[in-house]
């Protein structure tokens, strides 16, 4: 301990108010752990475990600069090469597909709201990739923001449903939610369109002509794709589109490798926003977690839907060598 320092004890200070005392120590005042285990009488072990503490409850919050990401070699290659308006680019040099799918979700989450202001229709996608990011957006009211559901609900065994993920990021955000109150897909179109007609839903589907923005992450069209495994398309479905050349999915809906929609009888079946209401929007936001998803988001991008897109070192320089 430096000469002429004096010593203190936590004392009857413990709990929160003791992690919070530690991290402010180490993080606001620049003092090292052993510098702070003398200044308050306890040991470096404590310290350490204080720290933990502090980061897992969300006491603080550890983040690098935008520009980190924004100005990354590999993103003005993306912004050059595709003509974006944006591209957050994350390492994930020697990470597993978990880890890696993990940081471009909490960096997505960290963009999105410099994105977004007040006034803004902010459309949503569903997935596990949008769920994921709307449970780790920071907590950040912008006025007058509405958030809403593009595809309607669906029975699915994962617990990113269409309306979760909306839902979730509505409260993230402090803003108003508007959700699709009717199933994703019907069993004949007929059905579809008269459920359409219905006045309430009709109201609902109406609303969605007022997005500006939207957030999304293009799905797979493989045996395990979500639209399989929510009962969006049959098996024999997913296989007669591959067969018609579909690539991708985008809000539920299936896109050939220029990003064009499909018709077929799945599409005729479905409640949702239709994908040219999403071409050109003043932002569209891809997230791209995975090696996997490089086919479906190089559609997407030539579709038109995209102009800022959150990524990885390794999947930005496969979507560069595409």
């Amino acid at each position: 301990m430096a000469a002429g320092a004096k010593r203190r004890s936590l004392g009857r200070v413990s709990g929160e108010n003791a992690v919070i005392e530690v991290a402010w120590m180490y993080y606001h005042d620049g003092r090292n752990q052993q510098e702070i285990a003398e200044a308050l009488g306890i040991s470096r072990a404590t310290v350490v475990n204080y720290l933990q503490e502090a980061r897992e409850t969300g006491l603080i919050r550890i983040t690098l600069a935008a520009p980190a990401f924004t100005t990354h070699r590999l993103a003005l290659e993306l912004r050059e090469k595709f003509g974006l308006a944006g591209a957050w680019v994350v390492p994930d040099d020697g990470l597993v597909a978990e880890e890696s799918f993990a940081r471009v979700v909490r960096g997505a989450a960290q963009w999105l709201p410099d994105l977004l202001a007040p006034g803004d229709r902010l459309g949503v996608a569903w997935g596990r990739t949008v769920f994921e990011l709307a449970e780790q957006v920071e907590a950040r009211a912008i006025a007058d923001l509405t958030v809403l559901q593009l595809v309607g609900s669906m029975a699915t065994p994962y617990g990113f449903t269409a309306e979760a993920c909306s839902t979730r990021l509505a409260q993230r955000l402090g803003a108003r939610c508007l959700n699709l109150h009717a199933p994703a897909i019907l069993s004949r179109a007929e059905l579809a369109a008269e459920l359409r007609a219905e006045p309430i839903l009709k109201r609902q589907l109406d609303a969605l002509e007022g997005v500006n923005k939207l957030l999304f992450s293009a799905g797979t069209v493989t045996a395990q794709s979500h639209v399989v495994e929510s009962g969006l398309a049959s098996p024999e479905e997913l296989d007669a589109q591959v067969a018609r050349g579909a690539v991708g999915v985008i809000c539920g809906r299936f896109i050939d490798a220029e990003g064009q929609p499909m018709a077929g009888p799945v599409e005729a079946r479905m409640i949702g926003i239709a994908l040219p209401r999403l071409v050109g929007l003043e932002m569209g936001l891809l997230v791209v977690p995975g090696l996997d998803k490089v086919a479906p988001s190089l559609a997407a991008i030539k579709g038109g839907y995209v102009s800022h897109i959150a990524t990885s070192t390794r999947v930005a320089e496969a979507l560069l060598a595409a």
